[in-house]
């Protein structure tokens, strides 16, 4: 073998390491899930305190008018004791002030047109908070979800009792009469905000931030740097308070729900943000975390490195799928099993997860006649991922595209 060739063939061996630790990781994630279901190891609820926390819900809304008043409603319900709701009217062309106003909510309106994004709104949010008695702990909840009953005070009681921010519980659920790719789409949530944050809460490891459902000490929300058009900032606040000290903790206890867009460019917008800006924090934030994580030998920081690496799983299945092929070739072509024994390891392991996932905490969701179309629904994504590789700068804070009467967004 020529020097040029064994450069190549290394290569080629360490892509296929690559994707099957990444789909490691993911089996992990399900198989802990299932030994946290299986042995009712939940992590334990923290002590209701007595008087309960004083906390402020911020809720960032961009022409929200048609959608929010339910999404006020749940969260007045709950601010009976020590609680209070602040709607930051961001940027609006419509009568989302006027609509939360009458609905109870405080309202703060702010209008920049450069500086635009759900990060912005969030930073308003607490600098208004500073100037108007600080709460002990700030939540942040979208404008388009749904909290459950006693979920404000549950994430409350845990960012205080643990001085750490709180993740709860964040599902999204598809419309009535939805066709089986937003059934798909809310499958592949579920493995993402529940399951995988699950399994690593066996290990007492940190979860991503997710968006909505946030809870935060007021000392650690007040210093955050907030003002960011990124459009996955909550994951990158996330991150940033892990490299600090304080990584978020998962509270499966505390259940925040929104829905899907039901027409189908709203949806395909939301995903391409969501996607593309988890896509591009991979590459920009892992290795620093990486760097952390070994720079303090903290092995929770490396987990969470580890799970900021896992991509979406339709993109996660393409990339193993595309290898598999690439790599049966260069079998064919050169005689080097190694590449695609491995990627075939890493396939095998995703399978198994996927349908462990499925069986256990997706049966209600999907049908496994519909999980058969699971591969086409990743195929029939391909083009979208073209179009991310070829997009080029920075994606604002736009409303998502629904039906008439619900007027819910999506960053």
């Amino acid at each position: 073998m020529s020097y040029v060739a064994a450069i190549f063939y290394l290569l080629a061996c360490a892509l296929s390491l690559g994707l099957c630790l990444v789909s490691g990781v993911l089996v992990f994630q399900v198989a802990s899930a299932l030994a946290v279901k299986r042995k009712g190891a939940l992590p334990p609820p923290a002590t209701p305190l007595a008087p309960s926390p004083t906390f402020a819900v911020i809720m960032p809304a961009h022409n929200e008018a048609q959608g929010i008043a339910p999404a006020i409603q749940a969260v007045l319900a709950q601010c009976q004791s020590g609680g209070r709701l602040i709607v930051v009217a961001d940027n609006c062309s419509d009568n989302t002030a006027e609509i939360a106003r009458a609905e109870g909510a405080q309202v703060i309106e702010r209008f920049d047109t450069h500086l635009r994004g759900k990060g912005y709104a969030l930073d308003f949010g607490v600098r208004h908070l500073a100037q108007n008695n600080p709460p002990e702990v700030v939540v942040v909840v979208d404008a388009d979800c749904i909290v459950a009953p006693s979920a404000l005070v549950t994430l409350a009681t845990f960012s205080v009792t643990h001085q750490r921010p709180v993740q709860s519980l964040y599902l999204m659920h598809a419309p009535s009469g939805a066709g089986i790719a937003t059934r798909i789409a809310e499958f592949a949530w579920v493995v993402k905000n529940y399951v995988r944050p699950l399994g690593y809460s066996l290990w007492g490891w940190p979860c991503q931030l997710m968006g909505s459902g946030m809870a935060f000490p007021w000392v650690l929300m007040r210093h955050s740097c907030l003002a960011t058009s990124h459009v996955v900032e909550d994951m990158q606040l996330g991150l940033d308070m892990a490299a600090a000290g304080t990584a978020p903790m998962f509270c499966p206890t505390a259940l925040v729900s929104s829905t899907f867009p039901s027409q189908t460019q709203g949806l395909q917008s939301q995903r391409t943000r969501w996607e593309h800006g988890h896509l591009s924090l991979i590459a920009a934030q892992a290795p620093r975390l990486f760097e952390v994580a070994m720079q303090r030998r903290h092995i929770a920081l490396f987990a969470m490195a580890l799970d900021l690496c896992v991509p979406p799983l339709a993109s996660l299945v393409l990339a193993l799928s595309a290898w598999f092929g690439l790599s049966a070739l260069l079998w064919l072509a050169t005689g080097w099993s190694a590449p695609a024994v491995i990627v075939v390891l890493a396939l095998g392991g995703l399978g198994a997860a996927v349908l462990t996932s499925w069986s256990v905490f997706a049966r209600h969701v999907i049908s496994a006649r519909e999980l058969l179309w699971a591969p086409a629904y990743a195929m029939g994504k391909v083009p979208h991922y073209l179009r991310l590789l070829l997009k080029k700068g920075p994606l604002e804070w736009t409303r998502t595209q629904r039906d008439p009467g619900t007027g819910h967004h999506k960053k």
